[in-house]
């Protein structure tokens, strides 16, 4: 592979840096649209410019920002970007399983066979997913996440930080269990849900 560009400069990209780093894979540069970092580096690593930049290239890129909605409007703008999967050696992924371009796994993260993960999706520090998931594009697991088997997130749902999702459960697209929470029933689209079990947050 040639060398991976990196978009999106905040802490999420250090994880994502170090992983593939860990795999071998050398960084070139770092895109962020914020300009008051323009011209810095993360590990010498250096930020040259906004997103923009790759809007005609053809180059090799990962987007290292964990917010979902905005992996998704960049992935939109940049058509003629190569996406990177990132699967960490630390990791343990059944051959069986299918991860689509452009997501990430980090250390100590365990997939169980025949689980489908999307494009763009983030399989966080030591979460686990158990077999027959499956997992839509712009999703967020967590650290410490557990899914039970046979579970289905749907695009853009987003699992809180040590959330654990019972068996047969759906998270539909755009939901959100917030840290902590015990998901046993399934979740509607773009609603919040916190607690032991999870419970709608109401506005």
């Amino acid at each position: 592979m040639n060398e991976v560009s990196i978009i999106g400069a905040g802490g999420h990209a250090k994880v994502v840096i170090s992983t593939l780093q860990a795999c071998g894979c050398a960084i070139n540069a770092i895109y962020d649209d914020n300009p008051t970092l323009w011209n810095s580096s993360i590990w010498n690593i250096p930020i040259v410019g906004g997103t923009h930049l790759l809007a005609n290239e053809e180059t090799y890129a990962i987007i290292a920002i964990g917010d979902n909605k905005t992996r998704q409007k960049i992935a939109s703008c940049l058509p003629h970007v190569k996406w990177v999967t990132a699967i960490h050696p630390f990791s343990m992924v059944h051959s069986s399983v299918s991860i689509g371009e452009g997501s990430v796994v980090f250390a100590g993260a365990v997939i169980q066979p025949d689980t489908i993960i999307g494009k763009h999706v983030i399989v966080n520090t030591s979460a686990s997913i158990d077999h027959d998931c499956r997992i839509g594009n712009f999703v967020h697991i967590a650290p410490g996440c557990h899914l039970a088997g046979n579970v289905q997130v749907k695009e853009g749902a987003l699992l809180g930080v040590g959330t654990t999702v019972i068996p047969n459960v759906t998270i539909n697209q755009w939901a959100i269990a917030g840290a902590g929470s015990n998901v046993i029933t399934s979740l509607e689209n773009n609603k919040i849900y916190i607690g032991n079990p999870a419970k709608r947050m109401k506005r």
